[in-house]
């Protein structure tokens, strides 16, 4: 192997960088695990040890907590560089959110009181109980059937002022679709931006924000966050952007005072001694004065009694007037507004509003907008029609923006004002100011303008995108949101690094008891490979879930298989007669197509997983495709170092052990001669599947038909595995989880999920609590149930249904990413072997497998005693099974296309079935310890995951089966007609020379 030096310097490095990255994982875990401690010694409620968890941390977050000799970390340090963990490993809120087109529908109608248009909105809302359509399509059905002479393009409804660029008096209705649609578009893009620049700033590690489809749903993946109602909250709020006129220092400083010392005034007047306060009362207002402008000390005990607003200073003269703690922003708004009747006749429709708080500071500045009767902006964001990322004359980032002509009119009356009364312009985004500049050269005119400010460059980034897409009048509803515990992380780590060591450690002696000493170099190429992975995903700060370390486990095996090829055919090589090293060198050579081949069509798969995948089915497909990387690195360079030093150490490597030499070296199966019975057992096989899947169907979860979810508090700890099987047993399906504590469940049921009526939701409820009656107070009733008893609500039940719309997106996105796979592993084949006969083969067997195991699993779920539900993780299992059944027949073709060159008198059934015999070691060594792999996960792992663990065992199984028995067969029987067999062992062997 050339260039030895550069490899062990590369492996050197990356191990010592994966330690490097890991290292602080393994820091944020003891911190966490202390900061839990703490909690739990002071408090018992879960909320409350939540929250004294969030405190301890946040008082660390400037802290420095780890010394590395080179440098110091704080614990945000610690906590920005270790490896971020997934919700069902972490534990945090999972929300569903629906932006309402209805809504956007109405702010792009100016709020139109036409009739026709607002029938159409009720009548589109009736349509879409029993519809498929978006919201939107909707409306347009229901707008075409009572419109009449009335036009989309008229002025009372989309022919407005805010349109009037796009939309004119005389377009059709679909010339005015078109345009409705793409503006729809843009507002759920700019609830997405809106919604990522909150969730950024909320603190949550590695957030997940998806738009679901074309629809105007969002999916929010918030982990480590436990406060439910802050989250609504925040991501419930309507974004909207605005601009103010506003007030200035001088306008309203003495307001604030007067506020102030009307304050001071009702405190002294609840007094019990007025006679000892007196001293006080007559020196109050000097003392204020004196108390803002710096004579009395910030900590002295009276300044809270001369100064109970709490405002820290006055405004210097511009927009700001005045500057608070930010933790009183709610309680100076509430008195500000409480009395309102100390403002100057002309300024009684003033609006207070805050400014961004900066970082690292406790202090924040209060604007007063200059606001109207029907407290609407002069100019909003609608008028917005480009925005662009841009720099100020500091080079400091800033946001150019473009306005249509009706609102650069306006904003040229706006920045004539404000520079003729040397007045400023406050940008006001969701009540927030971000910037409130001056106009110093004039009215701007031409729309043209640039918002600066305190921005980092990302900040300036996420406001272009908002501004970009313009004014979003329209409401964000979480149609659902799921919390999930600790408790739940924990059982899916100790579960996953239980089955990940059993698995490991069997692959480990595996590979010696096969290969001998070989097999130990193999190892040490294995451990490498799963630093790196591990040291990868932390670098790349990668989100690792539960399915994501499936994908590890499963690299395993991927591993394995690249160096069992390489031993293979390095025992070939030594059974021709060839000397030691020139084995290795003919072994590694000759198996290097293989693993390319075979590795990038895995990838390739994976890639499609991660294009189309969500939450942990693209956790699963990140570290897939890290651990295809990493496994060719060591396979081929790692355990070649080794070897090689190995022998020129003058060792004597036989690559087998005295069990193991002879096996399977004189097998000669005639798999062609059974691929007829083959046909039949697969074909029986997929009749029955496509029988039961139009039949019986498949149990789909509640992603894929909705359900119903409960949350049930109880006096003790309770096993949800109890729990499951006594609901299992009622319901037929339920699925249970842990919140916060262990006397929390989460209960989901798709029990009666097509009845929405009252009595279903009572009979469920009914059922629920029959079945839950034995982990209850003896005594409670049904009511006491539904109430909740005692101050801890035990038994109190929290319901609400999980929208069945979710499952389109979900479906859509499995269909591309099937076809899409196929699609690309077709053409690869196809450019690599140059005969259609090949792609025909591989594709066929991946028909057959996921046909099978979609079978499979329609037949068994009903009796099988775990759930089999088709939900999320199904579908990268899907995806995995097309990977692997494509692997396995990769390397076999790759076999054929070399037999071809090399045994040209051969008949090509022979060619075929040495071919075949040829990789049946390899392909059942690497089926065996892909197997114990999945076998340990299936029987140690977590519940939650046992049906994709399940669908990943039948399609290894069915996949190896496929590849000799489906996929090669196929080939041969498409090839062998007229003379395509002899031009196909020609075109290969002219292959061979031109290479």
């Amino acid at each position: 192997m050339q260039n030895k030096g550069i490899v062990k310097l590369f492996a050197f490095l990356f191990g010592l960088v994966s330690i490097y990255q890991l290292s602080f994982t393994f820091k944020a875990n003891q911190i966490e695990d202390q900061a839990k401690v703490v909690a739990q010694s002071r408090f018992q409620d879960i909320k409350e040890i939540n929250r004294e968890e969030a405190r301890y941390l946040d008082s660390l977050s400037n802290e420095e907590v780890y010394n590395l000799y080179v440098k110091n970390f704080t614990y945000n340090d610690v906590k920005n560089n270790a490896m971020n963990l997934g919700l069902d490993l972490k534990g945090g809120i999972n929300v569903i959110l629906q932006i309402s087109v209805k809504d956007i529908l109405k702010g792009l109608a100016n709020n139109s009181k036409d009739p026709i248009f607002n029938q159409a909105l009720e009548d589109a809302d009736e349509l879409q109980k029993d519809s498929q359509d978006s919201y939107l399509q909707s409306f347009y059905t229901a707008f075409d059937a009572i419109k009449g002479d009335t036009k989309l393009a008229s002025p009372d409804i989309f022919a407005n002022r805010s349109l009037s660029e796009e939309i004119k008096f005389n377009m059709t209705d679909d010339e005015v679709k078109s345009i409705i649609e793409t503006k729809v578009d843009e507002s759920i893009v700019s609830a997405f931006e809106v919604l990522r620049k909150r969730i950024d700033k909320f603190g949550v590690t590695s957030p997940n924000i998806q738009r679901l489809g074309n629809s105007g749903r969002i999916l929010l993946e918030l982990p480590g966050a436990k406060d439910i109602e802050r989250v609504e909250d925040l991501v419930t709020t309507t974004a909207q952007l605005q601009f103010w006129d506003t007030y200035t220092t001088q306008d309203l400083a003495s307001y604030l005072l007067q506020v102030n010392q009307r304050l001071v005034e009702q405190a002294e007047a609840n007094k019990e001694e007025e006679a000892a306060d007196a001293e006080v009362e007559q020196d109050s207002t000097q003392s204020t004065i004196d108390a803002l402008t710096g004579q009395i000390e910030t900590d002295s005990t009276d300044v809270q009694d001369v100064n109970p607003l709490g405002i820290q200073s006055i405004g210097n003269g511009g927009p700001v007037i005045g500057i608070f703690l930010a933790q009183d922003k709610e309680r100076v708004l509430e008195q500000l507004n409480a009395n309102r009747d100390l403002l100057p006749a002309e300024m009684r429709y003033a609006k207070f509003a805050w400014a961004i708080q900066a970082e690292d500071s406790e202090f924040i500045d209060l604007y007063a907008l200059k606001g109207n009767r029907e407290n609407q902006p002069e100019l909003s964001g609608s008028v917005i029609t480009d925005a662009r990322q841009d720099y100020d004359q500091r080079n400091r980032p800033a946001v150019s923006m473009q306005m249509n002509a009706a609102g650069a009119k306006v904003w040229e009356d706006m920045t004539r004002r404000a520079y003729e009364e040397r007045g400023y312009i406050a940008i006001v985004l969701d009540e927030i100011v971000y910037s409130a500049p001056g106009v110093s050269t004039g009215p701007i005119s031409g729309g043209n303008s640039q918002i600066s400010g305190s921005f980092t460059l990302n900040e300036a980034i996420d406001l272009a995108n908002v501004l970009r897409a313009g004014k979003l009048p329209a409401s964000a509803e979480i149609i659902q949101s799921d919390i999930v515990g600790p408790s739940l992380g924990q059982e899916a780590i100790d579960s996953g690094m239980k089955s990940f060591v059993i698995a490991l450690v069997f692959v480990l002696l595996w590979m010696v008891f096969y290969y001998g000493r070989g097999g130990l170099f193999a190892d040490v190429a294995l451990l490498l490979n799963i630093l790196l992975i591990f040291g990868v995903l932390s670098g790349l700060g990668a989100v690792l879930t539960l399915p994501g370390i499936a994908g590890i486990v499963l690299t395993i095996g991927i591993s394995v298989d690249a160096n069992v090829l390489i031993f293979e055919r390095i025992r070939e090589e030594i059974a021709k007669g060839k000397d030691q090293k020139a084995s290795i060198k003919d072994g590694f050579n000759n198996a290097l197509s293989s693993i390319l081949d075979a590795n990038i069509t895995t990838g390739l798969t994976a890639l499609i997983l991660f294009v189309f995948g969500t939450g942990p089915i693209k956790g699963f497909a990140t570290t897939l495709i890290i651990g295809i990387l990493t496994s060719l690195f060591t396979a081929i360079f790692i355990t070649r170092l080794l070897i090689d030093w190995y022998v020129g150490r003058g060792g004597q490597l036989d690559f087998s052990t005295p069990i193991t030499k002879n096996l399977f070296k004189n097998v000669n199966i005639n798999f062609l001669g059974k691929r007829k019975i083959a046909y039949v057992i697969s074909g029986l096989l997929i009749a029955a599947s496509i029988g039961s899947l139009a039949t019986k169907g498949l149990d789909q979860g509640i992603d894929f038909v909705g359900g119903r979810t409960y949350q049930v508090r109880f006096a003790q700890e309770v096993s949800t595995e109890e729990v499951t099987n006594v609901l299992n047993g009622i319901f037929g399906s339920a699925e249970v989880k842990t919140i916060g504590g262990a006397n929390q469940l989460k209960i989901s049921t798709k029990y009666k999920v097509e009845d929405n009526s009252t009595q279903a939701d009572e009979e469920v409820q009914s059922k629920l609590f029959e079945g839950l009656k034995q982990f209850l107070p003896d005594g409670m009733t049904y009511e006491d149930f539904k109430e909740g008893s005692g101050d801890l609500k035990i038994g109190k039940m929290l319901s609400s249904k999980v929208s069945p719309t979710i499952a389109d997106d979900i479906k859509s996105s499995s269909i591309w990413a099937i076809l899409g796979s196929l699609v690309v592993v077709f053409l690869y084949i196809l450019i690599r072997f140059k005969r259609w006969q090949f792609s025909l083969g591989a594709v066929a067997a991946v028909f057959h497998d996921v046909l099978v195991v979609l079978g499979i699993f329609s037949l068994t779920w009903s009796f099988m005693p775990f759930s089999m539900e088709i939900d999320q993780a199904f579908i990268a299992a899907i995806l995995t099974v097309i990977g692997y059944s494509l692997n396995d027949t990769v390397v076999v073709f790759d076999r054929i296309r070399e037999y071809l060159n090399e045994h040209t008198t051969w008949d090509f059934g022979r060619t075929i079935n040495a071919s075949l015999n040829s990789t049946l070691s390899r392909t059942l060594n690497t089926s065996l310890t892909t197997l114990v792999v999945l076998l340990a996960m299936f029987i140690l792992g977590a519940d939650s995951l046992r049906g994709f663990l399940y669908a990943l065992i039948v399609g290894v199984i069915v996949g190896t089966y496929s590849s000799m028995f489906i996929a090669t067969p196929i080939m041969y029987d498409t090839a062998k007609k007229g003379d395509a067999a002899e031009s196909l062992k020609k075109k290969v062997k002219e292959e061979e020379e031109e290479a």
